[in-house]
């Protein structure tokens, strides 16, 4: 890392050479990733003809009733839907050892020995709670079911002509569909198995350990202190899953990422990190990783599916919050440092960490300025998703909680779990809608790092040293581990689509229940949990403290965030109510 004014710069230093590809961060990221995705090819894409196969037998038995009518979506098209939701490649034998491989500590109450371990008799007891809890819900779901399947005959015996009918048929449906999410969650925690997940976080853990250090190795570094040192990290980040695994902390939304983070910060600011642990605190290295691993779940079929409404929202919604708050910041907040102002914009206008530490490496943001974005989106994401369900419920229109309410939260709301967690509370089709556009907004992290890349290149540095820059300047600049992000999007999304060529359906069943939630997701959560325990481990509260003062970052994220939520909410409803309401229906 280089050193600017005492700090540490999010950088990578010096000229382009070939040799750069295999001893430079960003690349062994991009290999790394790609690695994982390849594994996952081999394991998986071996199935195809089998789902293949499934998936016609149910197209053939589910067809006919899903396509009744094209005035409202039927029971026969959700049940068709759900059948081909069923079929997944991650099924196998190697996709189950594989997610009881990478498992995070689970959750607990009030012993901590159930996050690692469970015997027999309380794996039974457990089941049979989560079994009366079930029974109830599924009844209801059941009733639901019949009232939808009375509502739906109604209008079919008119035709579907009969636009009240068609209305409380679609209402009934959509009250099935809450009534059955509810009893679908319910009922996978009637799943309940003995455990001991020691062993499993040992292995997994000596298993990163070795694949991170062979590219430190290629890059120079030591391999036996990089694998001392990662115990440590290891242990942090379990640490931090175990904390975020209890029950309180799970309704509060305060996840891995906050824990992790904290857990670094109390360390570095009271004893100190050991100077033996420093060769594993290598925040870019593990996130970068992850990054490219996350371009393979952005999916372009998948996009296009919310239609230009939900692109419109994602991608014209968020560069203009992005350079109105940068303006804003510079203008009249007075930020000092450009750096932290275009780090903490990203951070809050497209998706969180994972914006912020791409923009960081972008325009050589200090250490310190991206913890305090980071720190800045974890306080404030763990509040909206809480919050905003509350406020559409109590104040939306009942006809646009689900759909205006999911754009306004995925357009908002930083991180894409917490997105889904938000969206889950309003329902099925809010579930669908957040998760859509929060994964279109995505995309953007990729040209975000590349326009700050030559922003800071071309004019801020320009103006800071007094000299011009050319257009390998920007090369040398711009985050290399992009590119793997873009190429593993680009290329899973043409595979995604030939899938889905031979048969409705194989392109979820292959890709996003294959490649990407059977290996890409299972390890990409880890990583990042690595790279925030590195960056607490790497700050010093004395460095931020200068970062602070006058509380102007935070009074940048409040009014960011605030014209965030103005203008996603207006943007949403007039692209999903005004200009494309025949879109707004077939949701």
């Amino acid at each position: 890392m280089a050193e600017e004014n005492g700090g540490q710069i999010v950088q990578d230093v010096g000229k382009w050479e070939w040799s750069e590809m295999w001893k430079k961060e960003d690349w062994w990221a991009v290999w790394l990733g790609f690695f994982i995705l390849l594994m996952g090819v081999v394991i998986y894409f071996p199935q195809a003809g089998k789902l293949n196969k499934e998936l016609m037998e149910i197209e053939a038995k589910y067809a006919t009733d899903a396509q009744k009518t094209d005035k409202f979506r039927t029971i026969g098209w959700y049940q068709l839907s759900d059948k081909k939701k069923s079929v997944k490649a991650n099924n196998n034998s190697i996709g189950k050892w594989l997610a009881n491989y990478s498992k995070k500590p689970h959750g607990w109450s009030s012993n901590p020995l159930d996050a690692f371990f469970m015997g027999e008799a309380k794996a039974t007891a457990k089941k049979e709670r989560a079994v009366a809890k079930y029974e109830p819900l599924k009844a209801a779901a059941a009733a639901a079911l019949a009232t939808a399947q009375a509502a739906e005959a109604k209008a079919e015996a008119a035709g579907f002509a009969n636009e009240q009918l068609n209305e409380e048929a679609k209402t009934a449906i959509a009250d099935w569909r809450n009534a059955n999410l509810k009893a679908s969650k319910a009922k996978s925690k009637t799943k309940a198995k003995p455990y001991n997940q020691i062993g499993w976080l040992i292995l997994l853990g000596a298993s990163f350990a070795v694949f991170f250090g062979i590219g430190m190795k290629a890059m120079g570094k030591s391999f036996t202190k990089f694998l001392i040192a990662f115990i440590f990290i290891w242990l942090i980040s379990v640490l931090a899953y175990f904390a975020s695994a209890q029950a309180t902390m799970k309704t509060y939304g305060i996840g891995y990422a906050f824990w992790a983070i904290f857990f670094g910060m109390l360390i570095s600011n009271t004893v100190g990190t050991p100077k033996w642990a420093m060769p594993a605190v290598q925040t870019e290295y593990y996130i970068k990783t992850g990054l490219v691993l996350l371009g393979a779940s952005i999916l372009f079929e998948k996009i296009i599916t919310i239609g230009t409404a939900g692109i419109f929202v994602a991608w014209v919604v968020t560069p203009t919050v992005w350079l109105v708050t940068y303006y804003v910041g510079q203008k009249y907040i007075k930020i000092p440092s450009k750096r932290l102002n275009a780090t903490i914009c990203s951070d809050m206008s497209v998706c969180g960490v994972s914006a912020a530490i791409a923009t960081a490496a972008a325009c050589k943001a200090k250490k310190e300025e991206l913890t305090l974005s980071v720190g800045l989106s974890l306080v404030f994401t763990a509040i909206m998703m809480i919050v905003m369900p509350i406020v559409i419920k109590a104040t939306f229109p009942v006809d646009k909680q689900l759909i205006l309410g999911g754009a306004w939260m995925g357009g908002t709301i930083d991180a894409t779990g917490a997105v889904a967690a938000a969206g889950a509370f309003l329902g099925e089709k809010a579930l669908y809608v957040a998760a859509t556009i929060k994964m279109i907004q995505n995309v953007l992290i990729g040209v975000m790092a590349f326009g700050v890349a030559i922003y800071f290149t071309t004019r801020v540095e320009a103006e800071e040293t007094g000299k011009k820059v050319g257009p390998m300047e920007i090369w040398y600049r711009f985050p290399k581990f992009v590119i793997g992000f873009i190429l593993t999007s680009i290329v899973f999304s043409l595979l995604y689509t030939n899938f889905n060529d031979q048969v409705a359906g194989l392109g979820p069943a292959m890709i996003d229940q294959g490649v990407v939630k059977g290996m890409g997701d299972l390890f990409r959560k880890w990583f990042f949990t690595l790279s925030f325990v590195s960056i607490g481990l790497a700050t010093n509260f004395r460095e931020l403290k200068e970062h602070l003062v006058g509380g102007k970052p935070f009074i940048l994220y409040i009014f960011g965030q605030s014209f965030n939520l103005c203008l996603t909410l207006i943007v949403a409803y007039i692209m999903f109510y005004v200009v494309f309401p025949e879109l707004t229906a077939t949701i």
